[in-house]
């Protein structure tokens, strides 16, 4: 749970009982509106858009800037607003998510697209915590966010795993702040690194080989679309497909997740289950898999897809606006270059090893 100063402040005593929660969230829920409306309206510039920022992106930054400047003179009366976004609204949002792709995306893509992101998930976020803990001596809450940003889809699945971690806002926001640093470095290295093969003729790859190596690898959807759009639509075609499959996969991940560390802490307290900790269940996630079942059935009008999605974007985006006020960055500060370290690593590996990864397993089938 997030142990923020800010979130924690109390709440205006005045009102009466069933007035005093929604009142109280109301500044809150205001400030972080304005943030996500500003992030949603500069997303839609073209030259931001051909950079792979997302609104998510911009949101946080903003909501960075004025958490560190003037929110916490306003903290007393927004905290409980901010909060509420940050936690039971991001929760709906990946719920929401599911909206995006459909089980029979995964047809599109075949057994080897599968097949492909899988490895270049579980290899990318097992990496992240033998590194991360054992070579650089990072704290587990890091290299769980980091990791499951850099393996799955960005800043989504960092915050979708942040309650299932117990991560604090400081973790969550150098997580975040990894996956826009490299996911941008890949927007504009994989075009070019395809535009200099065809120029040599190192290797034989095409359209789809290409889109299926940007969405097995590449961090954000937003950076996956840039960087598909880059080369060609076939390309940025194939590369969302495969992307939304590696997104589909953030549910099961989840539910793993939760019994791995369950399992974990109660190796740590001792006996069985005495003092450990139960399976959290992040219920969230299997709502977003709900709704990825209910989309796949074909029977949601596209107005209702289309107005769920852009109610999708407004949802993760006042969560990341909360979550950029509620950050300090003197604790990301303190965080160190062994955050970045192991991001650079992890960016190294998705790039080399999901390449091997996407020449070998083709080859298979």
């Amino acid at each position: 749970m997030n142990t923020s100063s800010i979130s924690a402040t109390a709440q205006p005593a005045a009102q009466p009982g069933w007035l005093h929660k929604p009142l109280g969230m109301l500044p809150g829920l205001l400030l972080a509106g304005a943030i996500a409306a500003l992030g949603l309206w500069a997303a839609r510039f073209p030259s931001v858009a051909a950079h792979g920022l997302s609104a998510l992106t911009l949101a946080i930054v903003i909501g960075l800037v004025i958490g560190n400047t003037v929110y916490p003179a306003m903290a007393a009366r927004c905290g409980s607003g901010v909060g509420f976004a940050k936690a039971r609204l991001l929760r709906a949002g990946i719920i929401l998510y599911g909206l995006r792709l459909t089980f029979q995306d995964i047809g599109q893509v075949g057994m080897a697209g599968v097949l492909i992101d899988a490895l270049v998930l579980s290899s990318t976020f097992l990496l992240a915590q033998w590194i991360g803990q054992k070579l650089l001596g990072m704290d587990r809450r890091t290299t769980l966010l980091i990791g499951a940003g850099s393996s799955i889809c960005g800043a989504a699945a960092v915050l979708a795993t942040e309650p299932v971690a117990k991560g604090r806002a400081e973790d969550v926001a150098v997580a975040v702040a990894t996956v826009v640093v490299f996911g941008t470095i890949g927007t504009f290295l994989y075009p070019a690194l395809f535009h200099w093969n065809a120029e040599h003729g190192w290797f034989d790859i095409g359209l789809q080989q290409y889109g299926l190596y940007v969405g097995s690898t590449v961090h954000e959807v937003a950076q996956v679309v840039a960087a598909g759009e880059a080369v060609g639509s076939q390309a940025a075609d194939v590369a969302v497909i495969s992307k939304m499959v590696r997104v589909m996969m953030l549910a099961p991940f989840l539910l793993f997740l939760s019994m791995w560390l369950a399992r974990s802490e109660r190796g740590q307290g001792g006996e069985g289950g005495a003092g450990g900790s139960r399976i959290t269940i992040p219920w969230f996630a299997l709502g977003f898999v709900l709704m990825a079942g209910i989309h796949s059935l074909g029977v949601l009008p596209d107005g209702l897809v289309a107005a769920g999605v852009e109610l999708d974007n407004v949802l993760l985006t006042l969560a990341m606006a909360a979550l950029g006020l509620t950050t300090h960055i003197g604790a990301v500060r303190a965080a160190g270059t062994r955050p970045l370290l192991l991001a650079s690593l992890l960016f190294v590996w998705l790039l080399v090893a999901g390449w091997a990864l996407n020449l070998w397993i083709p080859a298979l089938f």
